[in-house]
């Protein structure tokens, strides 16, 4: 029995090792994310974090994406709150608000449904940094694989760069490995009925 447990217990020590090195690599690879300067067919912004969407439609204005797909919004928020034309500006008609998501699955699918309306062959998505890692794989699983994602990380102040010296940057960095590897799983038996094929 005493031999039973220590097996027990060596393998829980395993365990933890493994997980302990896959977040370090999550946390790793969540703050390597760079902007890129990159024009792509469309902005695509998950909205409901700060900055994300101020973000977007900078970047919309500077002419970095044809399109500006907002995901997420609140039914509430109408187009003219979020963006309008400025004076010699023709861009509010390409612009296009999806407001029935609630989660981040559901920006992909339903962000997906309105962004292949148009001949998209790549997008900028826009969401908080330590959302990134799950958020583009999402979107990578729900689109077409010949559609490509540039990453564009937005910076919170709720995510500190020393986040193991920060508690509350600890645990959104860890909720946030925890949701990725769950949807890596899920992925791993449902990624063929949710994608679309390539054109």
């Amino acid at each position: 029995m005493a031999l039973f447990f220590r097996g027990i217990i060596s393998l829980l020590i395993v365990v933890l090792i493994i997980v302990a090195v896959l977040f370090v690599d999550f946390a790793y690879k969540t703050f390597s994310l760079r902007q890129r300067d990159v024009a792509t067919d469309a902005i695509v912004v998950l909205a409901g974090g700060r900055g994300r969407v101020e973000e977007g439609v900078r970047l919309f204005r500077e002419r970095k994406g044809t399109y500006l797909y907002l995901i997420g919004v609140d039914p509430v928020v109408k187009k003219r709150d979020l963006f309008r034309d400025r004076e010699g500006e023709r861009l509010a008609d390409r612009v296009f608000l999806e407001n029935l998501s609630r989660n981040t699955l559901e920006n992909a699918l339903y962000g997906r449904e309105i962004i292949m309306r148009k001949e998209v062959r790549s997008i900028r998505l826009i969401t908080s940094r330590y959302h990134m890692k799950r958020a583009t794989l999402l979107f990578r699983q729900v689109l077409s694989r010949d559609i490509a994602i540039y990453p564009h990380p937005v910076d919170t102040t709720n995510l500190k760069e020393r986040w193991w010296d920060d508690k509350g940057s600890f645990r959104l960095l860890f909720s946030e490995f925890y949701k990725y590897c769950l949807f890596r799983f899920f992925f791993l038996f449902a990624s063929a009925e949710l994608r679309i094929p390539a054109r």
